[in-house]
């Protein structure tokens, strides 16, 4: 068993879909990792949970689950015996009983974090300025652009759902601290992963680097699958 037997599942956040990974997802192939986006709808935090199992039912061997923003309290939730280790990017990672809101509300908002409220539909939608101002303000212009035009709402209710107890109290983590980050403060990223006893990684980087820094997020992946293949090779001996 080597890393090659390890595949990566990523999880995107509100706002965003698969393709936001394309980078890291490049990267990782590169070095020989399989690499696959869990397409999530965002509906609510239960159907996003549901989608993400579908995505790892197709999945042989075991897997390192990558998380951004919201997808946090997503990968958080499976209990797919697979999965030998977590990486949160960025991500939200309530305890037992909290939801996502009690932790992204946890601290004062960055003074350019946009304003955030259900639609008549009880979604959430970005503010197209909000782009540039917050989500992803080291991203190209076009990048910004592309990124307003193709949002995915979020469901209001799938933020104030409480969560069970989270895998990462079972399995190794990660953390990437984005100190840039606009819409969740560094302040309570360093605050979750630190109550996770997770390996952090603190960089000046955006609320996006999965586009903005892929490289960097692509290096916090292969350290968690190079040690998710280091453990199964030892387990099989």
């Amino acid at each position: 068993m080597s890393q090659n037997d390890v595949t990566a599942v990523l999880a995107h956040g509100a706002w965003a879909d698969g393709s936001s990974w394309n980078k890291v997802i490049a990267g990782l192939r590169t070095r020989g990792v399989k690499a696959v986006a869990a397409p999530l709808p965002l509906t609510s935090l239960a159907d996003d949970i549901a989608a993400l199992e579908r995505t790892l039912e197709l999945v042989d061997g075991p897997v390192v689950l990558v998380g951004h923003a919201y997808a946090g309290a997503v990968i958080g939730s499976t209990a797919d015996e697979k999965v030998a280790s977590l990486v949160y990017v960025a991500a939200l990672a309530p305890d037992e009983g909290e939801t996502v809101a009690d932790v992204f509300y946890r601290a004062q908002p960055h003074p350019r974090a946009p304003e955030l409220g259900p639609d008549r539909h009880e979604l959430i939608r970005l503010p197209g300025e909000a782009f540039a101002g917050a989500f992803a303000q080291n991203a190209s212009p076009q990048e910004q652009a592309q990124l307003a035009a193709t949002q995915r709402p979020l469901a209001a209710a799938a933020i104030r759902v409480p969560v069970g107890r989270p895998a990462w109290k079972d399995r190794p983590s990660w953390y990437l601290v984005a100190e840039e980050d606009r819409m969740i403060p560094a302040e309570t990223q360093r605050f979750m992963a630190g109550r996770m006893n997770a390996r952090i990684r603190t960089l000046p980087v955006d609320h996006l680097p999965m586009l903005t820094a892929p490289e960097a997020v692509t290096d916090i992946v292969w350290e968690a699958v190079q040690e998710a293949g280091a453990a199964m090779a030892s387990s099989n001996r």
